[in-house]
């Protein structure tokens, strides 16, 4: 039986009133509950992953504070591509699995015509509809129609022994065979365009475009890198902000346009620093906030004198670890 408990709302008056806020599943009753509505299948995929590159690395050398020369980067060893804002993604040539192992119930249609080798990616539709790709994904139910606007967008091949820069025209190659029933191309599994640049000035020009149309960052690869599960730094990610998670511990109530509503949620980090969040909200999403006790992705740039995330900004609430 899951626990439920009672909340109030730290430094706010009696005027605010949510209907809903009165009865919420603890933090462990929410783990319970997600445990048991995502059953994992047989085997987790052992995938790569990025490390994140810092800004001070897109010098051709950098020091550290002994003076010391480190790792030159060097932008030519790379294919890059944007970092999309989707669901990973492992198909195991049989069905597709989250990150953490859990079958993604696409319809059968999707993945019929899909190859039966290994393919690492990213369920997409397009930039800012991460909240409506995750109800489509996750749902243990798929929805026909809604499944229509995903793309399977695909960027390794896991199971190959060749260095990147080989492995990515594979996949080209690959992707471009598959066919369905008429023999036409498989309009929703793609791959993933990686470009070669020449300068570190096109790199950061293409990263504050992306950043500017509400893109995630961009991806680089190095050419000679192979398929390696855990994090590498041949693998890495570039991004304008930094990204980091929180649970929800209280609301305060909102001012002028939002008075009734929640204005900002107090969040208690993994290093237990407290800080309010108020922008990044919708209005439906003050109306109705985020449970007490979830955990919520926020936006930040650098930290403050006394370590509290500078500009912090709600993303999205993680309903999960696949999310």
């Amino acid at each position: 039986m899951p626990l439920i408990h009672r909340q109030t709302l730290p430094h706010c008056n009696n005027s605010f009133n949510f209907q809903q806020i009165n009865r919420r599943l603890t933090p462990i009753a929410a783990l319970i509950s997600l445990s048991l509505s995502f059953p994992l299948s047989a085997a987790q995929p052992q995938l790569m992953l990025a490390k994140s590159l810092p800004s001070e690395q897109l010098n051709a050398a950098y020091y550290s504070d002994d003076n010391q020369i480190h790792d030159i980067f060097t932008v030519t060893d790379y294919l890059v591509s944007e970092k999309l804002d989707g669901i990973r993604a492992y198909w195991n040539g049989q069905q597709l699995l989250t990150k953490t192992g859990n079958i993604i119930h696409a319809p059968t249609w999707f993945y019929a015509n899909f190859p039966s080798t290994p393919l690492d990616g990213e369920l997409w539709i397009e930039r800012g509809q991460f909240q409506a790709l995750t109800r489509i994904v996750l749902d243990n139910e798929p929805d026909d129609l809604a499944w229509k606007n995903v793309n399977y967008m695909v960027f390794d091949l896991p199971h190959s022994s060749a260095p990147f820069s080989d492995r990515y025209h594979q996949l080209q190659v690959l992707i471009e065979q598959q066919r369905d029933q008429n023999n036409q191309p498989l309009k929703h599994l793609q791959w993933v365009e990686h470009k070669s640049l020449d300068n570190l000035a096109i790199l950061v020009q293409w990263l504050d475009i992306i950043s500017s149309h509400d893109g995630e960052g961009l991806m680089l690869h190095h050419k000679s890198n192979n398929y390696t599960s855990g994090r590498t730094e041949h693998l890495l990610k570039l991004k304008n902000h930094h990204d980091a998670e929180a649970i929800i511990i209280g609301y305060e109530e909102g001012n002028g346009k939002y008075q009734g509503m929640m204005g900002s949620v107090w969040v208690k980090t993994a290093t237990n620093n407290t800080f309010k969040i108020g922008s990044g909200f919708n209005d439906q999403q003050r109306q109705t906030p985020p449970a007490i006790g979830s955990t919520i992705q926020y936006r930040y740039n650098g930290y403050t004198d006394r370590g509290i995330p500078r500009f912090a900004r709600f993303i999205r609430v993680r309903n999960n670890p696949d999310s």
